[in-house]
């Protein structure tokens, strides 16, 4: 094609199809007699149309630009409808609010909009009636895809799922329309369940790592008895570490008597249980008063007994001290009077009975230490306290628990310390104790310890500090590292602002931080 100063043109040449009014209005204007007049044909019209063309290539999304994307408050304003039930589209061109498939999903989420099948989820007296749509349900999960479009597929418009809580099912279907993550602390146990059952494994991923980053004395145990139900291997093996070294912590906790028999069993089990038999001794009691209960069972001590019945020789009854026994144990009634005489037998007597009960103490954990400094000294004139604060940051990359500290003594014949420790993360107490040791004047360590074990998280800082009361002189470190291997785990060290009387990375006092991992 050349234009009127005879340049040639490229051109882009498009047959379109008028539309029938189009077509009407020029068979008008046509002459009569002519062909297309006469012709039997459908009535259609063609027209030609020649568009100018630049050199450079346009893309289609210059050519017909997009609208405007939907902005955030919009898409979560209708999430939020979605939420609360009131899903009724307002704009009839909604499809044309959202950029992305995700975004239009997310929008059916909870939508009664072409929704082809409906859950009525929770137990009777407590459900919610859900709405669905069989095809996002299908991608997002196999179980939903063989329900329904598998060879045995139900055709029905309403499904009844009584073992799931609705908001656990409400988080499933989030993350299936919108590709959203939402859990919380109540619900996520009830998310995993219904992430087993209808096996999106991201999800149930997801609800495990939840578990694990809020994994604590407090809940280790109940999380045990889930993790074996729901066959999490990974976190089976942390509620174990945490179980272990916090155990009296965990056996007191509200969770242990949630836990059920097989799992109390594997507990009372637990060689390396970190705790004193007679704290094991009274968790057994507090969990077989909870079981009576949901039972119905009256809490007497007979049916505590009974509800017990062979875990109760799993309690290392003949390993308690002999006050622990005579004062606890001996007077709670659970054990028999038979069973009762034959363990002070066991105590006091040459020849032993035999018994029921396991009579090996158990292995507990082994303390680890962490030596920061390569080196010890001591001088006339230092190490000095007078109530001042020695303190050191430091982090893990792994999950630890700081027992205690290691710490130095006199450098000037035998005296006798007050410490009081402390470990804070970020300025919160996680633990602190009062205690006393005797140094002989030589310049090993001392430890002290922490009423419980205190959990440490990797890669966050926290600060160890403490105050010292006693002789004025006493060793001090050098020669100390910023990074130190301990085991697997890796310790890094910085100074901290509490300390008051000169302790940083490169010398003073904590020489050691003992922990369990």
């Amino acid at each position: 094609m050349v234009d009127a100063k005879g340049r040639n043109m490229k051109c882009l040449t498009f047959l379109l199809m008028l539309p029938e009014s189009v077509k009407s209005k020029s068979s008008k204007g046509s002459k009569k007699g002519s062909p297309s007049s006469s012709s039997k044909l459908p009535p259609v019209c063609y027209e030609i149309i020649t568009l100018k063309t630049k050199k450079k290539k346009k893309m289609a999304a210059e050519i017909f630009p997009t609208k405007k994307p939907a902005s955030v408050a919009t898409v979560q304003q209708y999430q939020q409808q979605n939420l609360n039930n009131n899903n009724t589209i307002q704009c009839c061109n909604w499809q044309g609010l959202y950029t992305t498939i995700r975004e239009r999903n997310a929008v059916m989420f909870n939508n009664e909009l072409m929704a082809d099948v409906r859950f009525v989820v929770g137990q009777s007296g407590g459900t919610e009636r859900l709405p669905g749509h069989k095809y996002v349900l299908a991608v997002g999960s196999s179980v939903f895809h063989a329900m329904f479009y598998g060879e045995l597929a139900e055709d029905k418009d309403e499904i009844r799922i009584p073992d799931v809580e609705p908001p656990a099912f409400l988080a499933m279907l989030k993350y299936i329309y919108c590709d959203e993550i939402d859990l919380s602390a109540d619900t996520v146990l009830a998310t995993l369940y219904a992430a087993k059952k209808y096996i999106v494994p991201h999800l149930a991923r997801a609800c495990v790592n939840f578990l694990e980053t809020s994994l604590s004395a407090k809940n280790a145990c109940i999380l045990l008895s889930q993790s074996c139900l729901f066959e999490e291997p990974d976190l089976t093996q942390r509620c174990w570490e945490v179980i272990d070294a916090q155990a009296e912590l965990a056996l007191k906790s509200e969770g242990f008597c949630d836990i059920d028999t097989q799992t109390l069993e594997c507990i009372l089990r637990r060689e390396t249980l970190n705790a004193k038999e007679i704290v094991v001794f009274e968790a057994a009691l507090s969990w077989a008063e909870a079981e009576c209960q949901r039972r119905e069972m009256n809490t007497t001590i007979d049916n505590k007994r009974k509800v017990l019945g062979q875990a109760v020789y799993l309690i290392r009854i003949p390993t308690m001290g002999l006050d622990d026994f005579a004062n606890g144990a001996a007077q709670s009634g659970v054990l028999t009077l038979n069973e009762t005489n034959d363990i002070f037998l066991w105590y006091t007597a040459a020849k032993k009975p035999e018994l029921q009960f396991v009579c090996q103490p158990r292995k507990g954990l082994t303390p680890q230490k962490c030596h920061r400094f390569q080196s010890c000294a001591y001088r006339s004139n230092q190490w000095r306290y007078r109530g001042r604060c020695d303190s050191i940051q430091f982090a893990v990359d792994k999950r630890v628990f700081i027992a205690g500290f290691g710490l130095y003594g006199s450098s000037c014949g035998s005296a006798e310390y007050t410490a009081k420790i402390e470990l804070k993360r970020q300025g919160v107490v996680l633990g602190t104790n009062l205690s006393k040791y005797f140094s002989g004047g030589s310049s090993n360590t001392f430890p002290v310890w922490f009423e419980y074990p205190v959990q440490i998280e990797p890669d966050t800082f926290y600060t160890a500090s403490v105050v010292l009361d006693g002789n004025e002189l006493s060793y001090f470190g050098q020669e100390g590292m910023t990074e130190v291997q301990c085991g697997k785990v890796t310790f890094q060290f910085q100074c901290s602002s509490d300390s008051t009387n000169g302790t940083g990375v490169q010398g003073g006092q904590i020489p050691e931080l003992i922990f369990y991992a």
